[in-house]
């Protein structure tokens, strides 16, 4: 079934509302401590524990709308879930910070074995989006696998060395937002190997 189409700013609040709306409760909830079952728990774990229906439910609504989740958005989800599962059940907090290094991990793992097999796996994801010559594919695959370890090492470096409000930050906005900037200087620089779609073949 084909992708529908939907208003763009309501496919970013559905795509980044869930984010926001975990930072946000999480600064109202940081300082509180929870008791469930005889068991303390801290805001940052309650609040992971909301950010995780609130996810489901906003990627619910966007596949109501458009009937299309990319494989990136339904890993991301999984892992979310997951260590989200794992936070809670033992009660420690590790568990949800390292999901953001392992996510970014996979990812260039993944592309990273795409390379050696001398094919762009962010071409099988993003194609139908970003029409681009293989040559272009092959370059940002080859960029993007070094930016994706690049962040996860960063991660483990800030969660396991600064606060817990500063890694909430840099993961709610950092993060997203060197991610985001990166791309898009990358499109701009790699401009000849893009495709006009409209162009006779």
């Amino acid at each position: 079934m084909s992708d529908k189409k939907i208003n763009p700013i309501l496919r970013q609040v559905l795509e980044l509302g869930p984010t926001i709306v975990f930072f946000l409760i999480y600064l109202r909830i940081r300082d509180n401590t929870y008791v469930w079952g005889g068991t303390e728990y801290t805001g940052f774990i309650v609040a992971t524990l909301i950010f995780v229906p609130i996810l489901l439910i906003a990627m619910a609504v966007l596949w109501a709308l458009t009937r299309s989740l990319s494989r990136m958005q339904i890993f991301t989800a999984f892992m979310v879930i997951f260590f989200g599962g794992l936070t809670a059940w033992f009660n420690d907090e590790r568990f949800f910070k390292m999901k953001t290094s392992i996510v970014y991990g996979c990812f260039a793992v993944i592309l990273g074995i795409g390379l050696m097999r001398g094919q762009s796996y962010l071409e099988w994801i993003m194609g139908e989006f970003l029409p681009m010559k293989p040559e272009g594919w092959m370059i940002l695959t080859r960029r993007l696998t070094v930016m994706f370890a690049v962040l996860a090492v960063a991660n483990e470096l800030i969660w396991r060395t600064q606060s817990t409000d500063l890694w909430v930050k840099l993961e709610t906005f950092a993060f997203p937002a060197v991610l985001f900037l990166f791309l898009w200087g990358q499109i701009v620089a790699l401009q000849k190997y893009l495709i006009d779609p409209n162009q006779s073949s």
